[in-house]
């Protein structure tokens, strides 16, 4: 698409992103598995935290976040002055690259990487580039190989949006000792709470021993904010220092840092929901298996099932939004005989196999 303004070119590259769609007509009752939301939703105390802060809506939030960033600290153990808030971890990917990036340099991700890397790098001005993966996992040396002296931030999503892997701590480690002092790491771990192996790390370690690492996180997922936009991110001094400059004074509303804040004193609800997950995921996987699809390995709160065929999937996408089911089409990270499933409730789960297998037979 062309333009009349006087803009960057990098921008009018951006393909918009593409939420998944939260309505359809249809007879059945909607079963929204297409955006990894939480299936118990936010926990009450969250709620009531959010709705009271509103009747002081006259009032400018706190630009700080100075009482959330304490309460993260407080649970995660990390100090206060080296968090920082924003709309959503969307917001902070894109801050980072507004300054740590611009015209002339590189943005490096994985193949199927968040969608948000590229449109924030082409936003900035930068050229982003995608290493291969292999198996639907980031590949070290395919990374390290495409580093160059333009890139300036590499971007990890551990785990992996939209393909379920993850990255070990060992990867990372040796893909942060190939990068020089002047690039950015930063280690998207926006499903982190879900994850157990014993192998895996947020990244956390990385931002303690170094000063060119930074983790992103959110309340989207486990804690069911998504609808409030608030996310965070664990950094060195200097880093959160530059992405302050950056950052809009008010960039995270006022009902946010509160359910955000009452959201980590209710750490039994954020259990529960991990708990919930953590049965229903093996068992949706082998029961699809068990149906001919395949289905790959996932450590979040989705599964990636792959249809082998463009058309069947396309199909099988039609099919299951007759029967009121919204799954996740991927063609936009260049999966486009996959459609991507949230790991919903119980009688969610049920419904979608009765579905499949329906699909299937048919």
């Amino acid at each position: 698409m062309s333009s009349d303004f006087d803009v960057k070119d990098s921008i009018m590259q951006i393909s918009p992103y593409v939420p998944g769609e939260s309505k359809l007509d249809t007879e059945f009752k909607v079963r929204q598995l297409a955006a990894n939301e939480a299936p118990l939703g936010p926990s009450p105390k969250a709620v009531e935290a959010a709705q009271e802060s509103v009747k002081a809506s006259h009032r400018y939030p706190d630009g700080g976040a100075v009482a959330l960033r304490e309460k993260i600290a407080e649970r995660f153990g990390f100090p206060t002055q080296n968090l920082i808030c924003g709309a959503g971890s969307d917001e902070l990917i894109a801050l980072i690259c507004q300054a740590f990036t611009g015209e002339g340099t590189e943005v490096l991700y994985s193949q199927h990487g968040f969608l948000m890397y590229k449109i924030s790098a082409l936003a900035a001005g930068a050229t982003p580039v995608a290493a291969p993966e292999t198996d639907l996992r980031m590949n070290v040396n395919n990374m390290i190989d495409a580093v160059t002296d333009q890139t300036k931030v590499v971007f990890i999503a551990n785990p992996n949006n939209p393909t379920g892997s993850y990255s070990t701590k060992e990867e990372l480690e040796r893909l942060h000792a190939a990068l020089p002092p002047s690039t950015l790491l930063v280690i998207d771990a926006a499903y982190s709470e879900y994850v157990d192996a014993e192998d895996y790390t947020d990244g956390s370690d990385l931002v303690a021993k170094h000063n060119n690492v930074i983790m992103t996180r959110t309340f989207s997922k486990l804690f069911g904010l998504a609808a409030l936009r608030i996310g965070w991110a664990y950094g060195s001094e200097e880093v959160i220092d530059i992405l302050n400059r950056v950052r809009g004074p008010f960039n995270v509303s006022v009902p946010a840092q509160a359910a955000a804040a009452a959201a980590l004193d209710d750490w039994d609800w954020a259990m529960d929901a991990k708990q919930l997950n953590n049965r229903l995921l093996p068992a949706v996987v082998q029961r699809l298996r068990g149906m001919g699809l395949k289905v790959y390995d996932s450590v979040g709160n989705f599964i990636l099932i792959d249809f082998e065929d463009e058309d069947r999937a396309k199909r099988a996408d039609t099919y299951l939004r007759s029967q009121g089911i919204v799954a996740r089409g991927v063609g936009g990270y260049g999966l486009p005989t996959c459609l991507r499933m949230t790991i919903g409730t119980e009688e969610d789960m049920d419904f979608l196999f009765g579905a499949l297998n329906r699909f299937l037979e048919s």
